[in-house]
């Protein structure tokens, strides 16, 4: 079957998490930064699947986009009268691979509309192809319109700081970022004093990848403890706690990783906006709070270990979710590209997301 002729949507910053090919996927596994940059190529929707469950990929945006990919590398594969059954397996094992990223089940549904509407495999191919690259292109476009809002908010007169957790860039999106091109934005905009980053426990996304992203672009970063941040905050440095989503209630309540929660009860104590930025694609307008999103829990030896390294007894029992819930009595705003929400509850969302 010949090459889709479909390319992927131009890089806004240097920084990129996944390169689409017409007939492959290029995965940058995230598990190896910042020691070692090492791409993945995948061709099917298992491998895909797969690298969604284990975490080459993360962060919301990105994981909708590459399961939008490996539907259109499933269309490739389909062949015969079963064409259509054998895409709809693939949209299953896609949507399996994390439970709590609503931007997933979102990609999938416009990728399973489109195969609804496509008469032949050869149709399917082109048409799926199509659309993944348009939600990577409108991620990156709605990254950038985020950035932009979300300095609306701000208003600074003159360069302040800020303090984010776990990675919300390049990494984690189509290519800018969420809560992370916001601060590239302040950036570029010589707004921008200092950023805090939470090193994130377990995974450690804040050291391994926010810090990472940040040097390399020469964006003054710090990188601190997650048990820091109250203590930073306590110095009146900061003035916005600056984070993402990866889901977004009816009601304004958010699930992003685990400890965010607790840092929207420091912001709240120290007099520090706390602003979530996430596409409106992680808005689900159809679960009224954050008690009904389902919070993913992993295997306790993330926790007990770091590399391989043993960091706790071999037996000690773990709590390990991914995501807590921030409910919206915390939050000050929600920027998405649609627009930005402040002070959020039912009747702000509803106005805003129908």
């Amino acid at each position: 079957m010949a090459d889709s002729p479909v390319s992927g949507p131009a890089r806004a910053v240097g920084t990129v998490a996944l390169r689409w090919h017409g007939h492959s996927l290029e995965l940058l596994d995230q598990r190896l930064l910042p020691l070692e940059e090492q791409w993945i190529a995948l061709d099917d929707a298992d491998g895909v699947a797969r690298s969604i469950r284990d975490m080459v990929v993360r962060g919301a945006p990105a994981i909708g986009i590459s399961a939008a990919y490996g539907v259109a590398l499933a269309a490739r594969q389909a062949r015969g009268e079963q064409w259509r059954d054998h895409i709809r397996q693939a949209l299953k094992v896609l949507a399996a691979s994390r439970p709590t990223a609503v931007n997933l089940f979102w990609a999938l549904q416009r990728m399973e509309q489109v195969v609804e509407g496509c008469a032949t495999a050869e149709q399917a191919q082109h048409r799926l192809a199509e659309e993944a690259v348009a939600i990577h292109e409108e991620d990156l476009a709605a990254n950038l319109a985020m950035a932009e809002h979300a300095v609306g908010v701000m208003q600074p007169e003159q360069p302040l700081s800020v303090l984010t957790h776990c990675n919300t860039g390049a990494l984690a999106t189509g290519g800018y970022g969420t809560a992370l091109g916001v601060i590239r934005r302040l950036h570029e905009k010589a707004l921008l004093s200092k950023v805090y980053a939470d090193e994130t426990r377990p995974w450690l996304q804040g050291s391994r990848l926010t810090a990472w992203e940040l040097s390399r672009e020469g964006i003054p970063v710090t990188l601190n403890a997650d048990g820091a941040a109250a203590a930073i905050l306590a110095q009146g440095d900061v003035r916005w706690v600056v984070v993402g989503a990866d889901r977004i209630t009816a009601n304004g309540d958010v699930a992003n990783k685990i400890g965010t929660y607790s840092l929207a009860v420091l912001a709240r104590h120290h007099r520090v906006g706390f602003m979530v930025v996430a596409p409106s694609s992680t808005v689900d307008m159809q679960l009224p709070s954050g008690r009904d999103i389902p919070i993913e829990e992993r295997e306790a030896t993330e926790v007990r270990e770091v590399r391989g390294v043993a960091l706790a007894p071999a037996g000690v029992d773990v709590f390990n979710p991914v995501f807590d819930v921030t409910p919206a009595s915390l939050i000050d705003a929600i920027v998405t590209e649609k627009g930005v929400v402040r002070n959020p509850g039912p009747e702000a969302m509803k106005a805003l997301f129908g």
